[in-house]
């Protein structure tokens, strides 16, 4: 799709704002970011008028289940956890997501454009994560990166699962041995596939030990579910003992050891913030530790775990987080660059700069301000979602509509 969006206030996230500014979209991708006067628009380029108003790049949900935890659907739609096999490597979210779950739609009114969307933390090992644009017919078409990571967790939730069936892991102790005895299979299966593949000889493939060759070979990052800084010093511990790189996902106590993270370089994504603290791991939940994570020098990314909290709230929790002392550019990248870096669509996503998609959310004013809204949003130069003022709500393009 060709558009040129004209005259708003630019604000591409990896560079300085830019006051009346045109982003200028091509063949679904940017390449154009630049004052007005600077742009040349082709003939025959829609022009959208955005003066007045605020545009950014959409917002990157880093750690979701949109699509394979579906809304008002009750067991029907609750496809998140395989919880029969405490090693789900093989598995992938991309086979239960369905593009028609509410959540999508409430995504876009949002801004939010893309969403990795992971297996749940019923399992020490759940499988593997995948970016989609929160718009199409198909998860295919949806498409941005498949796979991104594999899931994993620590603490409370795999250790119910698999205590109540009275097998491992019941224990902490449990949980990290099935994550220890998996890598261990892999790395053996490594040694064994080389060995065939030197000696030209057949080699019988295994899906759950190739996929977690990946990780330990560094193509795929190890998204570690962890709450308590015990737990997260286990996550640490882990990667170091195998050599993989580890994101701590939720990180709820993350603050307790923000200058080790710090110092190694480990990622987190943040989150739920919005949430009761209805479990022990959570004691420690608060608005206040995105920010206590950010001034160490983590980088950070906001999450809001959608469902448990509501995906198009994803702007409020950085904006309540900047309240509470985040810096508000680290929050607008928190949601933006930063979780499309640290879950490798920064090639296609998280800022507004020429060669990245062009996925462009027009906002009435600064999104961080509560009272803003999402205007119009474009997924690769298409209008997707446009909020009607007359109606008082939003209207979510049918993707199942071709024109002839």
């Amino acid at each position: 799709m060709n558009i040129a969006i004209t005259g708003g206030f630019v604000v591409p996230v990896d560079g300085e704002p830019i006051d009346g500014g045109t982003v200028l979209i091509q063949s679904g991708k940017i390449v154009a970011v630049a004052p007005d006067a600077e742009v040349d628009v082709p003939s025959g380029v829609t022009t959208v008028d955005a003066g007045g108003s605020w545009v950014l790049p959409g917002f990157v949900e880093a750690h979701g289940h949109l699509g394979v935890h579906e809304e008002a659907e009750g067991w029907a739609g609750q496809d998140t956890n395989e919880m029969t096999d405490p090693n789900g490597a093989r598995l992938r979210a991309l086979d239960a997501i369905n593009p028609a779950d509410l959540g999508f739609a409430d995504a876009l009114s949002g801004g939010v454009t893309t969403a990795v969307i992971k297996p749940g933390s019923g399992n020490p090992i759940g499988g593997q994560t995948v970016a989609v644009k929160c718009w199409g017919r198909t998860v295919d078409d949806m498409l941005v990166r498949e796979p991104v990571s594999v899931k994993s967790a620590l603490g409370e939730n795999p250790k119910r699962v698999y205590g109540d069936q009275k097998k491992l892991p019941s224990t902490r102790q449990g949980v990290a041995a099935v994550i220890r005895d998996a890598f261990v299979r892999a790395q053996d299966y490594k040694a064994r596939r080389e060995h065939a593949k030197a000696e030209d000889k057949p080699f019988d493939r295994d899906g759950t030990l190739e996929i977690l060759v990946r990780v330990l070979d560094g193509e795929l990052p190890w998204c570690q579910h962890t709450h308590r800084a015990d737990d997260i010093a286990t996550a640490l511990r882990l990667a170091d003992e195998f050599g993989y790189r580890v994101v701590i996902n939720h990180g709820t106590e993350g603050y307790l050891l923000a200058d080790v993270l710090a110092e190694k370089g480990v990622p987190v994504i943040i989150g739920p913030l919005f949430t009761s603290r209805s479990k022990v791991e959570l004691r420690q939940r608060s608005l206040r530790n995105p920010g206590i994570l950010a001034r160490a020098g983590v980088e950070l990314a906001i999450t809001t775990d959608h469902p448990v909290v509501p995906i198009h709230f994803l702007v409020h929790q950085a904006t309540l987080a900047v309240k509470e002392g985040l810096d508000p550019t680290v929050a607008l990248r928190s949601i933006t660059l930063n979780p499309a870096r640290i879950m490798g669509l920064d090639d296609r996503v998280g800022a507004l700069r020429p060669g990245l998609d062009g996925d462009v959310v027009i906002w009435s004013g600064d999104p961080l301000d509560i009272m803003s809204r999402a205007l119009r949003v474009f997924i690769e130069g298409r209008e997707v979602y446009s909020f009607s003022a007359e109606k008082g709500e939003g209207e979510v393009a049918d993707p199942y509509y071709r024109e002839a």
